[in-house]
């Protein structure tokens, strides 16, 4: 297909650099950058594009090469975010563009090591941010590479389209090319081949990447495994807090479910058709598309879709089937995923008939003993938050856990992150980012918790060495790090992350996750939680 055609060209991996030193000063493919050092030696490259900006005519299409650039480019600041729905709270978004489709490289420094892995072939990590697929970017404090870089790998990150400008269906579009609605994860993808064609240039090695996210973007991280646009771009994976995109309203939609969804926003807008639909500003397409943090956005605005083209089927079928990418996982979850994002969207729970009666609704009649078992109605605020958080998060991270495992019986890791500090007092979801990042910057004011103390630094130090040394060698163990088990599957062993430190221990909330899972039919939950959850 012509995208693809015009992407393949970015396979072919350029030379690494002659000298070991990180250097300021790099050659893409594109074209010459120019990066900024940092005291810690890690040299961070900034804003350079991957692929075209996706404007006018581009808009809803899969995203095109970068046109080359002669003179060398300041890679010394991000590159603009694209445009998201806004977040609750009184902070402004900064500046948002669609000309937003930038990556950032940070360096190790010139004696940094990972592994006894030489210059030039150091260990790549591609990040890819969370945020629902509806806001967020590659330029948020918390995900500088910077940390990460100093254990010796090459630390990659990038913008990708997000709401209706990245996952809008519709019959028009599905004429113009491959199936409509995924451009921001086919954006991850030509990110990929990016990293493929130039991360040499950077010191690192293009046969040896690992994807790693959280949120939004760990559900990725499990449709890129699922998805044959992607097979070859990577050969570790990590998923913090996500899986399949799936929900409290079941598995992520059907291509007719997305067009359908497409047409009806189309409408809205007033527009005749596709062009005069394309021809609206990206600014009033984005507010009328917004996403209220309220309400599940994989059925409520765009999001990602079965489209035959980047998703052939659910993400869970494919992991079921044995297809996904058989690649070593880190994968797991926070003990309060559903505080406070997920909260709004839980079953009603003011009494325990209220609580028992939604469950009723949404397991049947038939399995009520079961799920009485699982979310106890004696205490239905408790079970009803943590329902949400097993649909939302929870048991689909546990699960692509257990499948990968069923598939390659070795090089599967699960963790259980429940660590909490008078800096971090609540183990909700997002909460392991900072850590794993090793950016543990004082929260702002008025946003409650103490400065970072001797357990949080030890946290961060274990996180940041073993997601490394996951990312050098498929296993995150290494000296002086306490053991962390392979996964053997449900109930087996996992690395507990706790206030008091890191231990391998039992699998905590098995039958609760494998109930929820039984409800399956071919890797998809049940289409009638469309209208079950509030």
């Amino acid at each position: 297909m012509r995208h693809a055609a015009a992407l393949s060209a970015l396979l072919l991996p350029i030379a690494a650099p002659a000298s070991a030193a990180p250097a300021t000063d790099v050659v893409t493919r594109s074209g010459a950058v120019h990066g900024a050092a940092s005291d810690a030696g890690v040299v961070a490259f900034k804003g350079i594009p991957y692929a075209a900006p996706p404007v006018g005519p581009l808009r809803w299409r899969s995203p095109q090469p970068a046109a080359a650039w002669t003179s060398p480019r300041d890679a010394t600041r991000f590159g603009t975010p694209c445009f998201a729905s806004p977040l609750p709270g009184p902070m402004q978004p900064p500046p948002q563009s669609e000309d937003c489709l930038t990556a950032n490289v940070w360096t190790p420094p010139a004696d940094g090591a990972a592994g006894g892995t030489a210059p030039g072939k150091r260990p790549v990590m591609v990040w890819i941010h969370g945020g629902g697929f509806e806001f967020g970017s590659s330029a948020q404090p918390g995900y500088d590479g910077t940390a990460l870089a100093k254990h010796g790998v090459v630390v990659v990150s990038f913008n990708y389209r997000l709401g209706v400008l990245g996952f809008l269906a519709h019959p028009a579009l599905d004429h113009e090319g491959p199936a409509s609605g995924n451009y921001g994860l086919q954006d991850q993808v030509a990110a990929l081949r990016w990293v493929r064609a130039n991360i040499a240039a950077f010191g690192g090695d293009p046969a040896n990447v690992t994807i790693f996210g959280e949120s939004a973007g760990a559900h990725s991280v499990g449709i890129l495994m699922a998805s044959p646009l992607a097979k070859g771009l990577f050969a570790k994976a990590i998923a913090e807090s996500g899986a399949f995109w799936d929900s409290e309203h079941g598995s992520l939609s059907t291509h007719a479910e997305a067009t359908t969804r497409g047409v009806a926003f189309q409408q809205r807008m007033g527009a005749a058709d596709l062009a005069a639909l394309r021809a609206l500003p990206a600014e009033q397409l984005n507010l009328a598309g917004r996403w209220d943090v309220r309400l599940d956005p994989g059925t409520t605005v765009f999001s990602p879709n079965v489209d035959g083209y980047v998703l052939r089927e659910a993400p869970a079928a494919a992991f079921a089937r044995g297809a996904a990418a058989k690649v070593p996982l880190l994968a797991g979850w926070n003990a309060q995923e559903q505080t406070p994002l997920f909260l709004p969207r839980a079953l009603p729970h003011d009494t325990p008939e209220a609580f028992r009666a939604g469950e009723a609704s949404l397991f049947g009649a038939d399995r009520t003993a079961a799920a009485e078992a699982a979310y106890p109605s004696a205490d239905p605020a408790r079970s009803s938050a943590t329902l949400v958080g097993d649909l939302v998060i929870s048991e689909q991270t546990w699960e692509m856990l257990a499948l990968q495992q069923k598939a390659r019986r070795t090089g599967v890791y699960a963790y259980q992150f429940s660590f909490t500090s008078p800096y971090s007092p609540i183990a909700n979801h997002t909460a392991e980012v900072k850590y794993v990042f090793g950016n543990l910057a004082p929260p702002p004011p008025g946003r409650g918790g103490g400065a970072p103390g001797d357990g949080d630094r030890a946290t961060a130090d274990l996180m940041t060495a073993y997601w490394t040394n996951f990312a050098t060698r498929g296993d995150p163990n290494g000296p002086g790090l306490p053991a962390w088990p392979s996964y053997a599957g449900p109930g087996s062993q996992v690395l507990s992350f706790k206030p008091d430190g890191a231990t391998a221990a039992a699998e905590t909330g098995t039958d609760r996750l494998r109930f929820v899972g039984s409800f399956r039919t071919a890797g998809r939950l049940p289409d009638r939680w469309r209208t079950v959850m509030p």
